[in-house]
């Protein structure tokens, strides 16, 4: 008997993945294409341009396709993740009306507004690339995270007319909703031959990408949280009920029909602020790094490892995108004197994304009476030795990470999986694909100095600079 394949689409707000899996889990190949920056053609704006996220998966399928040394025949499901919280809207044809509104747009903060007379249908870019690769109108339910009128008890549509109303997305001009794991439609000709992808292979529901994502960690219901180090930075935990009011969190639907994950306040630009740091810093690191025969992020993470812990007092607030109920925020990075150069700014930048996040899963787990063991790092932060050894010393518990560090990608061959009945249930599919590559105990005197570091000054920094930023955000927004 052959040997079988699965293929995992992970398409981020950054770029497009196409990954082969074998049936336990192990990387193939995959192919890969960045996303083209972000249209912003008006202040609270942000769009994909143009078709981005098609024309990007096409090329990154066909990158992964050409480099596939199987046969195509044992390739046996495709599973779809795409990114989360934004809206597509599409002519009657199924082409796109306008360009994919991003979660960043402040537009998404708002219900739908009718002005466009082109719009067919409105979907999120799960239900777009579904539609691309099958031609079918079925959508996964566990995407519609937002200004969308779900109903998160009965993981359908809402039946309350007064809920389509307060959306203002007639049902019409919705898709069909479908729970993860199950086939949406089958990858047509004309898709297959734009791809690279079989035609008539099994196109499966995941959900929205941070579920899948959790999914591909191995994250399961208990004391283990997930911190997903991507474009935008959450921690997360498994859960079984919808809680609707929760204060501290947001409860979404999982990739685990029925089941839910709450997940923490966390991080807009998150991995991007970290980019940032490495182009401020400019070429002479680049061509440091070259010298030295490593890449830029690891002559970075070799510098940063030799600054004390806590930065010599340099702490960084990470708003460089500021939420919508908060635009005056800015990032801030507070406490510089001559000691300080670029590796402190960078490490800096690390100890301020695990302080926030420690102190949004804190608030989480408090309201939960839930008391954290283990961390799961993942993502493509979670590369950086030095990273997860500061979220291992801020947390003061063990951080693992897992051989797939994409683990949305992982997550959707998954999905893929049990539709195509390879695995049978959930935790079948963690115990055969999922795989534990290492563990970082936490340095216990760092977590005592970066305990009352957070405690005595970095979670109440924005509550001294609010006021300011609020009296200069008119003068330079």
């Amino acid at each position: 008997m052959n040997k079988k394949y699965l293929i995992g689409i992970d398409g981020g707000t950054q770029s497009s993945k196409v990954i082969i899996f074998d049936l336990e889990g192990n990387v193939i190949c995959e192919g890969r294409k960045e996303l083209r920056p972000m249209s912003m053609p008006a202040p609270g704006v942000v769009e994909h341009p143009d078709d981005d996220l098609w024309d990007t998966l096409i090329i990154a399928s066909r990158q992964a396709m050409e480099k596939f040394p199987g046969r195509k025949e044992d390739i046996i499901g495709i599973g779809l993740c795409t990114i989360r919280c934004c809206r597509v809207l599409l002519k009657a044809e199924g082409e796109l009306a306008s360009p994919v509104i991003s979660w960043m747009d402040l537009r998404l903060a708002r219900p739908y507004e009718h002005d466009n007379p082109e719009v067919r249908f409105v979907t999120t870019t799960t239900g777009y690339i579904t539609h691309r690769l099958t031609g079918e109108h079925n959508d996964t339910v566990a995407n519609y995270e937002g200004q969308w009128p779900i109903d998160k008890d009965t993981w359908d549509w809402s039946e309350d007319p007064a809920v389509f109303e307060q959306f203002n997305i007639p049902r019409e001009m919705l898709f069909n909703l479908q729970v993860p794991g199950t086939i949406a439609g089958y990858l047509t000709a004309k898709a297959s031959a734009l791809t690279g992808m079989p035609a008539g292979l099994p196109v499966v529901n995941t959900a929205n990408d941070k579920a899948v994502e959790a999914l591909g960690a191995g994250l399961l219901p208990g004391s283990t949280a997930l911190v997903s180090l991507g474009t935008y930075i959450p921690s997360m935990v498994h859960g079984q009920k919808n809680i609707p009011d929760a204060q501290t969190f947001f409860t979404n639907l999982a990739s685990v029909p029925g089941h839910y994950l709450y997940e923490s306040g966390g991080i807009r630009r998150g991995m991007w602020t970290v980019s940032w740091v490495r182009e401020l810093l400019g070429d002479e690191v680049a061509l440091k790094a070259k010298a030295q025969g490593v890449s830029t992020e690891d002559y970075l993470n070799n510098l940063g490892e030799k600054v004390p812990a806590g930065s010599d007092g340099l702490m960084t607030v990470l708003d460089w995108l500021a939420r919508p109920d908060v635009p005056y925020r800015k990032g801030i990075i507070i406490g510089f004197d001559g000691r300080h150069g670029g590796a402190h700014i960078y490490r800096s930048v690390l100890e301020g994304i695990a302080l926030t996040i420690k102190n949004h899963a804190d608030a989480m787990c408090e309201e939960l009476d839930l008391k954290l063991d283990n961390l799961i790092i993942s993502g493509g932060g979670s590369n950086s030795n030095l990273f997860t050894q500061i979220f291992a010393d801020v947390f003061g518990l063990p951080a693992s990470r897992n051989v797939v560090n994409g683990a949305a990608g992982l997550g959707s061959a998954m999905c893929a999986a049990l539709a195509t009945g390879v695995y049978d249930n959930y935790i079948t599919a963690i115990e055969k694909m999922v795989k534990i590559r290492d563990v970082f105990q936490p340095n216990l005197t760092h977590h005592a100095l970066y305990k009352r570091m957070n405690e005595e000054v970095y979670r109440h920094i924005t509550s001294y600079t609010d006021q300011i930023l609020k009296k200069s955000f008119p003068i330079f927004k």
